[in-house]
């Protein structure tokens, strides 16, 4: 899902969410040719009767508000802050990404396309009724609703963003339908300060469908994909998913300024990779709808973390050690003045890790914060912790 609009989500020059970041990753996805695997489509924007699916109408009309007069943007919804400063066109870019988001989990559901990609999605922390940590629109939470009323009635939502995915745990807490996991750096140290092992859903049908890993600040790969296959295939083999949405924020690198994971390119893609395996295995049809996120390593990190992603979901992966085209190169400093990387790796593949069913160490950090939310969550849905 692409179109060349969604670069017109822009909250200014000094913002973090800097757009070219998305024009370098469409760049790159051309530049290699990954393009040719997949069909590369656009979609309308989302209508009122599709965002009204996860947010209120009053939050809309003070979106559009803050759109036509970005001046006079209402920070009681989160408008014209410093995280979501308000800017000209700010709702009909938002409800594009987030009607390519929609757009993609319905070619899924319907069979039109086995797997879908929206790297400009991924917006995961935009509440009802608010706007939160650089999203407006929660595209995430947008396809999951618009799947659940197309008739799915399991949908699991993986997020491996650097922050709690807490959009999207806040409109499916009391639908036992969706199932949420979130890995990320641990509340203590990171925005927004909640995903903790303790959230697990809300009373009755829907205890245990909320699933949070609070990842120590300095994990890195190893420890990163410990935690993700410590709990994530367990999960999935038990609920037995029709649709896999995942949200693939690039910002658990170790260059990015933002937070403090230390996540290798290379590991990102082992994710990715399993993330295609996984919904392989346990989800009916394979079908699966991938998102990217955060990531603020707007050169280096970005563009080649969502081109792995853009080309495992087409089936056409690009092997690590693939050199980066010059003609991309040139199109990075051109746009930027900053050198690009050279190949498709941080020369750390294949990225090795010990398995859970290895051992606990109840000396380690990590390993202590994947038994809190294995013995948090797993006997909520019959499983060993």
């Amino acid at each position: 899902m692409w179109d060349d609009a969604v670069t017109g989500y822009d909250f200014g020059p000094s913002h973090p969410m800097n757009p070219v970041r998305l024009a370098l990753t469409r760049g790159l996805v051309r530049a290699l040719e990954v393009d040719r695997a997949v069909d590369v489509v656009s979609a309308n924007p989302a209508g009122d009767s599709t965002l009204r699916l996860v947010h209120r109408q009053d939050y809309l009309d003070a979106v559009r508000a803050a759109s036509a007069h970005p001046m006079a943007a209402d920070p009681a919804y989160g408008l014209g802050t410093p995280d979501d400063p308000a800017f000209p066109g700010m709702h009909e870019v938002s409800a594009l990404i987030a009607g390519l988001s929609v757009a993609g989990a319905e070619a899924v559901w319907r069979g039109e396309a086995p797997r879908a990609v929206n790297f400009a999605g991924g917006l995961h922390h935009a509440m009802p009724g608010a706007a939160a940590g650089f999203c407006v629109y929660n595209d995430a939470s947008l396809a999951i609703a618009r799947l659940l009323e197309l008739g799915a009635e399991r949908v699991a939502y993986l997020d491996v963003d650097v922050h709690h995915g807490d959009g999207v745990q806040a409109a499916f807490w009391d639908d036992p339908r969706v199932l949420t996991v979130s890995l990320h750096e641990h509340p203590r140290t990171l925005f927004p300060g909640t995903g903790w092992p303790e959230e697990t859903g809300g009373p009755g049908a829907s205890a245990g469908s909320a699933v949070n890993v609070a990842l120590p600040a300095g994990t890195g790969d190893a420890g990163w994909l410990r935690a993700f296959h410590a709990v994530v295939p367990e999960l999935l083999a038990d609920f037995r998913p029709q649709v896999l949405v995942t949200q693939h924020g690039a910002d658990t690198h170790f260059e990015d300024p933002l937070a403090h994971l230390a996540v290798s390119l290379d590991a990102q893609r082992a994710v990715q990779m399993a993330c295609r395996g996984l919904a392989d295995e346990h989800v009916e049809g394979g079908r699966w709808v991938a998102l990217g996120g955060g990531g603020y390593a707007i050169v280096d990190v970005v563009p080649r973390s969502w081109t792995h992603l853009v080309a495992i979901v087409g089936g056409a992966d690009v092997a690590p050690e693939t050199v980066v085209p010059t003609e991309w190169r040139d199109e990075v400093y051109a746009r930027t003045r900053m050198p690009a990387p050279r190949r498709m790796t941080d020369g750390r593949w294949p990225v090795t890790w010990r398995s859970w069913e290895a051992g606990y160490d109840p000396g380690d950090r990590l390993d202590q914060a994947v038994l809190a939310t294995r013995r948090a969550v797993f006997p909520l849905r019959g499983l060993l912790a």
